[in-house]
């Protein structure tokens, strides 16, 4: 037996947990838990030249309280690198270091696509109007959480 700790112990798949959908000028935040009926887009974090708005982040991290943290990974088709992802990546590090939380990376490609659906989906039901686009990012970022819980195991762990 070892007593090497797990510097990072997994996310309980039974907890809470908020996701992250990176971009240049925005993140959007999703909540999802194992016992709802999916994730829900949560807010929208500006992103300012010295960088995302990491005390409202915070404010949202005490409020929901959650037992990890998932950010979308935005590779290329190819599965290789792009800019962003290097943000999103560095982004993930961050957030690991502030919060001392488990993080994992999901692979999000297309999750903008599905995102839409999503959006247009809700506006055809009458739950979202035009108006409320800004939301999309928020959406793409239930989108990833909703993969991480079907498949928690393609996860890329930030230590």
């Amino acid at each position: 037996m070892s007593d090497v700790v797990d510097p990072q112990p997994a996310i309980r798949r039974d907890g809470i947990v908020l996701g992250f959908d990176v971009g240049a000028r925005r993140i959007g935040v999703a909540i999802g838990s194992a016992f709802a009926s999916g994730a829900r887009a949560l807010a929208v974090v500006d992103v300012h030249a010295a960088g995302p708005d990491w005390n409202r982040i915070e404010a949202l991290r005490r409020e929901w309280r959650p037992d990890g943290l998932v950010v979308g990974d935005p590779m290329a088709l190819d599965g290789g690198d792009q800019p962003v992802r290097k943000l999103a990546q560095a982004f993930a590090r961050e957030l690991r270091r502030r919060t001392g939380l488990p993080v994992v990376m999901v692979d999000e490609r297309n999750s903008s696509q599905d995102a839409a659906r999503r959006f247009a989906a809700d506006r055809a039901e009458g739950k979202r109007k035009r108006r409320d686009a800004e939301v999309l990012d928020a959406v793409a970022a239930a989108v990833i959480v909703d993969r991480w819980f079907a498949s928690p195991q393609d996860a890329t762990v930030i230590a």
